[in-house]
């Protein structure tokens, strides 16, 4: 990272099939070790599983189940006078398509059994659900927020 001056934002081409930027940052965050076609095919397979299931299109299951999972608010340490106080802040909007990445695929990678289409379909299902780990997650978030509001004017 330079010292000085300002790095600039890869530019990430959309997704060749849904045309959505969202979707090719998704299957960037579920590759490894630089497997992208195995990436696409999970997503791809898990979207087809969850028009099985569900009968809706799988991009908007995968839409919904996103924007359910998006955390408002997180908590961050703020350093004042020799004590750490856990300072509730609102969360960019980068940061929250990266946590809300983040989670459902650490949920669905916790899972056993089966393949990894199948759970991540699951996973996504439940999310649109307004149900699942992930959700948990982000409701156990801001009620940790919610309950360090008193330190909201440590913010700067």
């Amino acid at each position: 990272m330079p010292r000085k001056a300002r790095v600039d934002k890869r530019e990430i081409l959309p997704d060749f099939k849904y045309n959505s930027v969202l979707l090719s940052k998704f299957i960037n965050r579920i590759m490894e070790r630089g497997k992208k076609s195995t990436a696409k095919g999970i997503v791809y397979s898990a979207f087809d599983i969850i028009e099985k299931k569900t009968g809706q299109p799988g991009f908007e299951v995968f839409q919904k189940a996103i924007n359910n999972i998006r955390p408002a608010l997180e908590v961050r340490p703020r350093r004042v006078g020799g004590a750490t106080y856990q300072v509730p802040m609102e969360v960019r909007s980068e940061r929250r398509n990266a946590l809300a990445f983040r989670w459902l695929i650490a949920y669905t990678k916790e899972k056993a059994g089966k393949p990894m289409a199948d759970r991540l379909a699951e996973e996504l299902i439940a999310a649109s659900k307004n149900e699942g780990s992930a959700i948990k997650k982000k409701e156990d978030t801001h009620k940790m927020a919610e309950a360090n509001k008193a330190f909201a004017h440590f913010r700067w």
